[in-house]
């Protein structure tokens, strides 16, 4: 294969073409984590991939997180791969999902920007988000990307000094409620983020993959640990508004069933866009993720703020309510 890289922006995102994957290879793969070191977010046109060919091809770039914690909890899962995420706007009885409704509002914290499993003790890192049907062009439903190394290198040397030491605490409730700030089911105390472990992760990170600085932030970043949380807020916020102008991020409109776009969650941020389609047409992705195997990928986790060791097949802490369903012996 002769594999080109076209950019989409000045300092990330890249459109490929050439590669056949019916016929992928190991060195292939390295070819493209090569790709993603470079631009973050790679592109990817007609690739003819189905659920299985979509979970075999993720499983080459590194170990596969799954839902099977959130289907112990009673999640129904319409997919038949455990490996698949499904982060449409479908729910389990095929139906779209109604705006304001329980669904819809779980799903929220999509469109606004975010890593995948931050607030996890093993982050993630490559997403590979596979289209299987759209909605009518021009009705939204695309994705937007920010270049967070880029971000990072733009903050003055003072900025760069004060943020250095921070260690953000990180909640998929807190995104949630962030991005549907008056939905009732979130007033439910269990909804609270302080109610569950937090993901530990430090905000500068030197992203391994191409050696450069990162600014690992996202709208699951709760607090900075030892800070009080209104002044942390602060803080975190600022430091999203930086990392989103308009200067950093790059829009990416889906064209056809079977699109394909990867990327590394240590490098960039992203969100969902919604549109007049919400609610109306059916947007049917799914996703795998790869669990981050970098030095950092485990950030501040190994124990938890409750003491709770780290189950290794799940990557939860143990003290966490998936982990609790499972027999913790046959899995630590």
């Amino acid at each position: 294969m002769t594999i080109t890289y076209a950019p989409s922006h000045t300092t990330f995102v890249a459109e490929v073409s050439g590669v056949d994957f019916s016929n992928m290879t190991p060195e292939v793969v390295s070819d493209l984590k090569a790709g993603l070191a470079k631009y973050g977010v790679l592109v990817f046109r007609n690739t003819g991939l189905d659920d299985k060919s979509h979970v075999d091809f993720s499983r080459m770039f590194g170990d596969l997180d799954d839902i099977k914690p959130y289907s112990q909890l009673g999640r129904i899962n319409r997919l038949a791969f455990d490996e698949l995420f499904d982060v449409s706007n479908i729910d389990a009885r095929g139906d779209v999902i109604m705006p304001g409704s329980v669904d819809w509002v779980m799903r929220n914290g999509n469109t606004i920007f975010h890593v995948d499993s931050s607030f996890n003790p093993r982050r993630a890192g490559y997403s590979l988000l596979l289209v299987h049907s759209l909605p009518p062009k021009g009705t939204g439903g695309g994705l937007e990307f920010a270049d967070s190394r880029q971000a990072y290198d733009d903050l003055d040397q003072a900025t760069k000094d004060k943020i250095e030491p921070w260690v953000l605490m990180h909640s998929q409730h807190h995104s949630r409620k962030i991005a549907s700030p008056h939905a009732e089911i979130l007033k439910d105390p269990k909804y609270k983020p302080e109610s569950h472990p937090f993901g530990r992760h430090k905000v500068v990170q030197r992203h391994e993959a191409s050696g450069r600085m990162n600014l690992y932030i996202a709208n699951h970043a709760y607090c900075i640990d030892g800070w009080e949380v209104k002044q942390s807020q602060k803080e975190i916020q600022e430091l999203l508004d930086h990392a989103s102008q308009p200067k950093y991020t790059c829009e990416v409109e889906w064209e056809n069933p079977t699109d394909l776009v990867i990327w590394d969650n240590t490098c960039t941020l992203h969100r969902a866009t919604l549109g007049e389609f919400d609610g109306k047409y059916k947007r049917d992705m799914r996703r795998t993720t790869v669990h981050d195997d970098s030095s950092l990928a485990w950030g501040h986790n190994n124990v938890g703020i409750l003491g709770g060791l780290v189950c290794r097949k799940t990557d939860h802490l143990v003290s966490c309510l998936p982990c609790l369903v499972v027999p913790i012996r046959a899995h630590i």
